[in-house]
């Protein structure tokens, strides 16, 4: 919403700086999106006037002037297509200064010329560039250009939130503004016009709920080709709009002024009744844009004798519209429920006005009022006879503005300071809202045009508003904690503790410092951190790794005749350059399940402890990036022990303890063990949904026979990159080694569970995804089928 400052400041007696109204302005919720300054360096400029033109003798484009400057008469050379005697136009005399060029005297091509006659765009007031801004015919010779045209100005571009829609008007913005600065409103007084002729029209609601009130008026015997008066033309400009014609622009500054949109119609095209009713189907409109459109009943119209005129709230129709040959007018102002207008421009695909308003909500008792101001503008411009104001009305349509409660007490409690019952009530009546005492506040009741208002917070967000939140102090909270950051592109570290403790694991903190003694058990010594002034001799380097003090604690654990242990820990682990690394890492032994009757008794192995590691990986949802490698640390079994790779970089590693490390801490059992970098384990992408297949899966089973040291992750990934989006899943469900195939041989057995989300799956889809990770299988991983 573009304003002028200098119209604001008619309305409102300020006596603020532009730059603390601009402030102001934020701080009552209406962000200013930009300033624009014009006018600020006109000195020099003045009103003129062509008295002759002549024909430049060596250009064809050119015309040389004389112009009339008030004291004194001058050649100008001007190459403007609209220069023509009598016009009258900015002159910019010889030392004035425009944009970056001041002008000077000139000869061009070969003619003296002693000034510059200026466009709107070359002063700085608008974008039009097409010629000379043309200025009305009783526009005093000689004046300043600026003091003409009331300039200075700024034209200040505010972003309103769509709940004020109330502010989508001069008035709007100027009741706010008084209110904020406690200065006086110069209301807007507007006289009714009363009818001179008893021309008149039947108006019919045939859907009074998308419109309760229709207002309209003949005004006859105008003439449409008359110039709209310069302080309209301008206040237009400033507001970032074209002027276009007379009916137009009155219409057009009467919404801007009081936040009514208009509609005028040529009323020697209409017959009558006017009706208002949902369009039907098939029906179509040509509109002022010379757009066909295609309705439903989803669209409101106005009618004349049932024929469609004009898409309610949205735009005329052509064939009734307004020319400079219209002589006879029909002026329409009507309030349409915003729910009935609400997405239908956008469905044409066109944005009007009109419709940002409606949409939003304008006052319903704004229509007469805007019809009195836009007949007197038109008279007064064009002349003419107004009729008498013709309404249809369906009061219990209306929206009716309830009053609401406000409590003291809860003004202190969201504001978290009291305000003074003088101050509240000065500001209700500064926003138009009536206001009553009660026991422990007020009632008040909003006006007609503040749709926002409906419960009490949105009272106590007025009186912050207008009272100043620069006024409430700052206080820091107390007993909450802040919020943590949770970033998406990465697994929490409490989804990963979450986890384990899900699988049986308990968490575990043991000390950062650790023996040197300790270290070199689990041969992990090399590269620790001395520290200068250790507690003790045991606590004498920062560790390396997290498994000796998680080991340890198994350990102790053991002894105290717990049988299964499963213990993790997250924290850092330090080098002696200084640099820390956050790891997590977990230890278990004994037995696989905790005793009970269901399940048969077995001894904890690797691959238990590598499911728990491959469920940590499953937080990232795209486990594939990882795989294990045989690699065997110091510390670990050589035949049981497995290295965690992402990208080609090692991030962890799984194995079962060493014997000889398993010895040096007094474990009998097979003790297994992973620790793995934060890092690279957490890094994952942003979650998006996906939805899930109507259609059923397809399982094929396949077993074969390979060579045993190709590991199970390179058998998965050739399939999967075979088999492509069609395969839903991967299940191992076998796996054999023995004396009947050899040491170097194992056999496999895995389902394939095949599903499209677009389609049902035929045979033929399945036996093609089937063979195709059975070739897989036999280039990558030297396969073989069975039976």
């Amino acid at each position: 919403m573009k304003i002028s400052e200098n119209w604001l400041r008619e309305r409102v007696a300020l006596n603020a700086s532009q730059d603390a109204l601009l402030e102001r302005f934020d701080m009552i919720g209406h962000e200013v999106e930009s300033v624009e300054r014009i006018g600020a360096s006109l000195d020099g400029v003045v009103v003129a006037q062509i008295v002759s033109c002549a024909k430049h003798p060596e250009a064809d484009r050119l015309q040389v002037c004389e112009v009339d400057a008030g004291s004194e008469k001058l050649q100008i050379v001007c190459g403007a297509p609209n220069a023509r005697a009598g016009l009258k136009a900015p002159l910019a005399k010889i030392g004035a200064k425009v944009g970056d060029i001041t002008i000077k005297a000139a000869k061009l091509r070969g003619v003296e010329s002693s000034g510059m006659l200026c466009s709107a765009k070359e002063l700085g007031l608008d974008a039009d560039a097409s010629g000379l801004l043309e200025l009305p015919a009783d526009a005093p010779v000689g004046t300043p250009l600026a003091q003409y045209l009331g300039l200075p100005d700024a034209v200040i571009d505010l972003g309103l939130t769509p709940n004020r829609a109330d502010c989508l008007s001069l008035e709007g913005v100027a009741l706010d503004v008084a209110a904020a600065f406690d200065a006086p409103f110069a209301p807007l007084v507007i006289d009714a016009v009363p009818a001179q002729n008893a021309r008149t029209i039947a108006v019919e609601l045939n859907a009074p709920a998308d419109c309760p009130r229709y207002c309209g008026r003949f005004i006859d015997g105008i003439d449409a080709a008359a110039r709209t008066p310069s302080w309209i033309v301008e206040r237009l400009r400033r507001c970032g709009m074209r002027p276009i014609s007379l009916l137009v622009d009155v219409t057009n500054y009467v919404m801007l002024e009081l936040g009514q949109p208009l509609h005028a119609f040529d009323a020697d095209t209409l017959k009558g009744p006017i009706g208002v009713r949902r369009a039907r189907a098939g029906e179509t409109l040509k509109l002022l844009d010379e757009r066909e459109v295609a309705l439903d009943d989803g669209f409101l119209l106005i009618t004349d004798a049932d024929r469609p005129v004009a898409l309610a709230g949205l735009m005329g129709g052509y064939d009734t519209r307004v020319t400079t040959q219209t002589r006879n007018v029909f002026l329409e102002a009507a309030h349409f429920a915003p729910a009935a207008l609400a997405g239908r421009a956008r469905k044409l695909g066109m944005h009007t006005d009109a419709a940002h308003r409606f949409e939003r909500g304008v006052d319903a008792e704004l229509p007469r009022r805007a019809l009195e101001r836009a007949t007197k503008l038109i008279l007064d411009a064009a002349g003419g006879s107004a009729g008498a104001i013709v309404e249809a009305l369906s009061r219990e349509h209306l929206p009716a503005r309830e009053a609401v409660a406000l409590r003291r007490a809860r003004i202190e409690r969201l504001l978290g300071i009291a305000v003074a019952d003088a101050e509240v009530e000065r500001i209700f009546a500064a926003l138009d809202m009536r206001v009553e005492r009660t026991t422990d506040g007020w009632r008040v009741t909003p006006p007609s045009r503040r749709f926002d208002i409906a419960i009490e917070e949105d009272l106590v967000e007025e009186v912050a508003r207008i009272h100043g939140y620069d006024r409430i102090p700052d206080r820091a909270p107390g007993g909450a904690l802040a919020t943590p950051s949770l970033r998406e592109d990465r697994v929490g570290l409490a989804a990963l503790r979450d986890l384990l403790v899900a699988r049986d694991y308990f968490e575990a903190i043991t000390f950062a410092f650790v023996a040197p003694a300790q270290l070199a058990q689990w041969h992990l010594g090399d590269g620790a951190l001395a520290l200068a002034n250790p507690l003790s001799a045991d606590l004498a380097v920062m560790r390396t790794s997290l498994l000796p003090g998680l080991a340890a604690a198994l350990a102790a654990n053991r002894r105290r005749q717990q049988a299964r242990v499963r213990l993790f820990e997250v924290g850092r682990v330090f080098a002696a350059n200084g640099a820390e690394t956050l790891r997590i890492a977990g230890v278990a032994c004994g037995a696989a399940f905790d005793e009970q009757w269901g399940i048969a008794k077995r001894a904890l192995d690797f691959f238990d402890v590598k499911g728990d590691v491959q469920s940590l990986l499953a937080l990232t949802h795209a486990p594939e990036t990882f795989a294990f490698a045989p690699a065997a640390p110091a510390w670990a079994h050589p035949g049981q022990c497995a290295a965690l790779t992402r990208g080609g970089v090692v991030v962890g590693h799984v194995a079962a303890v060493h014997p000889d490390v398993r010895k040096a801490l007094d474990l009998d059992d097979d003790v297994y063990a992973f620790e793995l970098d934060i890092e690279p384990l957490t890094a994952r992408e942003v979650p998006k949904a996906q939805a899930l297949s109507r259609f059923p899966s397809v399982r094929r089973d396949l077993s074969f026979e390979l060579p045993a040291e190709v590991p199970y992750a390179t058998v998965e990934a050739s399939i999967r990159d075979a088999v492509g989006e069609t395969l839903a899943d991967v299940v191992l469900f076998d796996r054999y080694v023995g004396e009947k195939l050899g040491d170097s041989t194992k056999s496999l057995a895995i389902g394939l569970i095949l599903q499209d989300r677009y389609r049902t799956l035929t045979d033929e889809d399945a036996d093609r995804c089937t063979n195709l990770a059975v070739a897989a299988l036999q280039s990558a991983c030297r396969a073989k089928l069975r039976g």
